[in-house]
């Protein structure tokens, strides 16, 4: 089975969905290279907007994939990894288009940076959230705690990153991480959350978005990103962080 699909929709969007749920939707290298693609395939004049999903209605995505990331041992073992993704996440980031992660379950660590990454979350009714990476005794290490830093208030980043626990989709709209909520299917909600801006031309939406990502490029984001990412492989290699995977899996 494919780890990643990818989806044009008449209305103008382009869909990808990491397509791995009986492992909680986690990232690997192919699907890294699918999001990847998928980006790319986003710069299409045709395409207005990029969504990203998940497979099921479980998880989102459930971060890196132990079984593959855990066998990264030292720090540049994880730098080599983690900069990789750092650096999809801030092509994403910084894709001129309007993109939005469809949290169609829970989304926990990696899973929660690559909602950050995009513009707009839009959460399915009951869904949990959260930052976790603190209880593995380490920090974020894609970028997701610097471009959280961009979008939210300052306390609310402290607190979900600082916490490392999961939150409720009415906390999360009240710390501004989520923007709208659905109880139908998927595609209804994303087709209602996106009507009215898949009505404009495609240059209207890449001229405003070209106001953040001009901000975001003064402010050197692409540095801070990676300077997050070395201090995250630095923590990596740490005995105390593979001593907490190694708990965490054997709970599993």
């Amino acid at each position: 089975m494919k780890p990643y699909l990818l989806e044009r929709h008449e209305s103008g969007y382009l869909l990808f969905t990491i397509n791995r749920e009986e492992r909680r939707n986690a990232i690997n290298y192919e699907v890294m290279e699918g999001l990847e693609s998928a980006i790319s395939a986003a710069l299409d004049k045709h395409v207005k907007a990029l969504v990203i999903t998940g497979a099921g209605d479980k998880a989102f995505c459930s971060g890196g994939d132990l079984s593959v990331f855990h066998e990264l041992r030292t720090e540049s073992e994880a730098y080599q990894m983690l900069s990789k993704m750092a650096n999809i996440l801030y092509k994403l980031a910084i894709l001129p288009k309007p993109t939005v992660a469809l949290l169609n379950g829970t989304a926990v660590g990696g899973g929660c940076e690559i909602a950050t990454a995009c513009d707009y979350r839009v959460a399915r009714t009951g869904v949990k959230a959260g930052f976790i990476q603190g209880k593995l005794a380490i920090t974020t290490g894609w970028g997701g705690g610097t471009l959280l830093a961009e979008k939210l208030l300052p306390h609310n980043v402290m607190k979900l990153l600082m916490e490392a626990d999961k939150y409720s989709v009415d906390q999360l709209q009240d710390m501004g991480f989520i923007h709208a909520v659905y109880e139908e299917q998927p595609t209804v909600a994303i087709r209602d959350f996106l009507t009215k801006t898949l009505e404009l031309d495609g240059e209207v939406l890449q001229a405003y978005k070209s106001i953040l990502i001009s901000k975001w490029k003064n402010s050197h984001l692409k540095e801070r990103m990676n300077e997050e990412v070395r201090k995250c492989a630095i923590l990596w290699e740490r005995e105390e962080h593979h001593r907490q995977v190694e708990i965490f899996v054997n709970k599993k």
